[in-house]
């Protein structure tokens, strides 16, 4: 009888601080974006690259192009949410380039998530970095950059030893606070520095690296950050600004077109990588505590 009372006792303990947590979690007005079913996300393969890739369309043996496997095709398990502490991870297996985007835009907003790496890579980043990212404003077809893999996006970079370096996708571009480069050296943003431009039609690449590394070591889950609102955008690391970015725009093939909303991918490039925690919340402003770097 004792036994039985405990057990109930403890379950309905249980029953509550769910509830609770639940409750705190709407309150803050976060939305949770990932659940066992991906409800909230479609999907998109190109190819499974190889070493020596050009840009060009893959073809055959015969020289016949390849079509690339397209949307909602989840080959070989590409994606898949396995379970961590009763709680979903998405699992993406790498093995073809591509992404998971989510079926709404967004606009004006703060995204959170908890990425890891696992072991697995693939060519030809087989005896590269472990690799991956967040693409945020992403809109039109996927399959419109260099890789032939996702949709026009600016790129929270996801990758061993640079957590939160920039990428342009496709046309896009964007300003930074960041140090001139010079000769073949990269940029480094930095909050004390002017904006500079990147990206398409500009006189930089469409690379930036982050001010420092602030991810979790020996590969622990790392919490990125990302806050939007009105072209400008922070990229944080575990509760780090390490960039800096404004005026975040597209280049339509005549003229710059504002780059300020749009679906939420993230990336499948040849690396075993762990997603979980996904969630959003809409701002209406800049945070107080950010606005001040602009």
């Amino acid at each position: 009888m004792k036994k039985t009372s405990l057990l109930l006792l403890l379950g309905l303990l249980f029953s509550l601080t769910s509830l609770t947590k639940e409750s705190h979690f709407k309150d803050e007005g976060w939305i949770n974006l990932l659940d066992n079913n991906l409800s909230k996300w479609e999907m998109y393969l190109s190819y499974k690259h190889q070493n020596g890739y050009s840009g060009k369309i893959p073809t055959d043996a015969d020289g016949k192009e390849i079509m690339p496997i397209g949307y909602n095709k989840n080959v070989n398990n590409m994606f898949t949410v396995i379970q961590d502490k009763n709680e979903p991870v998405l699992k993406v297996s790498g093995e073809y380039y591509g992404c998971v985007f989510t079926k709404e835009k967004f606009k004006n907003y703060r995204l959170k998530l908890k990425v890891k790496f696992g072991t697995k890579k693939w060519e030809p980043r087989a005896d590269k970095l472990m690799d991956a990212g967040v693409l945020y404003h992403s809109q039109g077809e996927a399959g419109v950059d260099y890789w032939r893999a996702w949709m026009l996006a600016q790129e929270f970079q996801v990758m061993e030893g640079h957590f939160g370096d920039y990428w342009n996708i496709a046309n896009a571009a964007i300003d930074i606070r960041a140090y001139l480069p010079e000769g073949t050296m990269s940029a480094v943003a930095d909050e004390s520095q002017n904006f500079l431009s990147f990206g398409t039609h500009t006189n930089n690449t469409g690379f930036c690296m982050r001010k420092m590394r602030a991810e979790t070591p020996n590969n622990g889950w790392t919490e990125i950050e990302l806050v939007c609102f009105e072209g400008k955008s922070l990229h944080i690391i575990n509760g780090k600004v390490v960039m800096v970015l404004q005026n975040s725009r597209y280049y339509d093939g005549k003229e710059f077109q504002p780059l300020i909303e749009g679906k939420i991918q993230l990336q499948s490039e040849a690396a075993e990588v762990y997603y979980k925690d996904i969630k959003i919340k809409p701002i209406n402003k800049m945070p107080a505590e950010f606005e001040k770097l602009f």
